[in-house]
């Protein structure tokens, strides 16, 4: 069985646990303790049975959302609140989690020509206010689901749209890939869901690569904490030095590469390096980063030869012959530097 696909590394939880003040440590015990009771089992995702609420568009491009309230309970999907074509509710996490998953769909749809995240149309699922000051939000194989944050540490999770996006996209790599969320796939498992996640943010907001900020969950948390993000394409390790958090374990190249049993083999920490192989070779080729090396790295996960236990290597490999087929040397020799530079050899006889 699979860990499900959260979005607060186990780390920070137990950061939290050892140094939260009582009502922190209480929140991020029982947001781990629930996160461990999750499981799912590998392969594409079925369909929720919330998605019947819904009758199938048959239109492809066209979204197929429902928002639901769990009203402070962990029983999915809740009460539904908000459902396709309807007009906003007034709750914010509600429309939040309606508009980023229509800004999700709008991404795949539009750039990369994918019709939701089996291809088929799969009505997107999201659920808010889900338990008590609940401290994650999650992929679990046929939804997604959002806790309210603590507001002490964390805001809702409904307020950053790459979050959003990124557990939509831990649900395209299981239909399409399947990568084993376990060390080197698991931590591409994770990055894949980062850099889709940013790329439909800097889509929505028609950001070059330049001009963007790479941070994932820039809106997560609260002034309180130091910290520009939880993660940072850009510059892993530097999201955040907190008191409470700790410092940002993100390395950047593979000789800082961290063996651990924890987080699955380190999936959310050693993700860091693939995260800024992809933003070297965006920023080196400019622009907008999904025309280029977005649909190239697309290109790479959706190929039948991408192994479900692939590792770093590999699939640089894959994305170096990808930018080749699609595109011309400048962009190969583009992708071929940022794995370079982080340590990972993409390079394979030129076609």
């Amino acid at each position: 069985m699979n860990d499900l696909r959260s979005f607060i590394p186990p780390y920070i939880l137990h950061r939290i646990v050892a140094h939260g003040s009582e009502r922190q440590r209480h929140s991020a015990m029982s947001t781990l303790a629930h996160v461990r009771t999750l499981r799912h089992p590998p392969g594409p995702p079925e369909r929720p049975a919330a998605a019947a609420i819904l009758p199938p568009s048959g239109k492809a491009g066209q979204a197929q959302r429902s928002v639901h309230d769990a009203q402070g309970k962990m029983l999915l999907p809740g009460m539904p609140v908000r459902l396709e074509g309807q007009a906003a509710s007034g709750d914010p996490a509600v429309d939040e989690a309606y508009d980023a998953l229509g800004a999700s769909y709008d991404f795949f749809w539009k750039v990369l020509g994918r019709d939701s995240i089996d291809n088929k149309g799969f009505a997107l699922v999201g659920s808010v206010h889900y338990g008590q000051d609940y401290e994650n939000a999650f992929w679990n194989g046929a939804q997604m689901v959002f806790g309210d944050g603590d507001g002490e540490i964390f805001e809702r999770f409904t307020r950053s749209l790459d979050v959003v996006a990124h557990e939509l996209t831990h649900g395209v790599v299981e239909s399409e890939a399947g990568l084993v969320y376990a060390d080197q796939s698991g931590a591409l498992n994770e990055s894949l869901s980062d850099v889709f996640g940013v790329l439909t943010k800097q889509y929505l907001l028609e950001q070059t690569a330049d001009q963007a900020d790479w941070l994932i969950g820039a809106d997560l948390l609260t002034p309180r904490i130091k910290g520009i993000g939880l993660r940072s394409m850009a510059h892993p390790g530097t999201a955040y030095d907190d008191p409470l958090l700790g410092k940002d374990p993100q390395p950047d190249h593979m000789r800082k590469f961290v063996i651990t049993q924890e987080d699955n083999g380190g999936v959310h920490i050693n993700s860091g390096i693939p995260n800024r192989a992809f933003y070297l070779a965006a920023k080196t080729l400019g622009g907008f980063a999904w025309e280029k090396a977005g649909l190239i790295w697309y290109d790479a996960l959706c190929d039948k030869r991408l192994d479900r236990e692939t590792s770093f290597s590999a699939f640089a490999k894959l994305t170096l012959e990808h930018a080749w087929r699609r595109f011309t040397a400048k962009e190969a020799r583009a992708v071929q530097q940022g794995w370079s530079e982080v340590g990972v050899d993409a390079m394979q006889e030129e076609p």
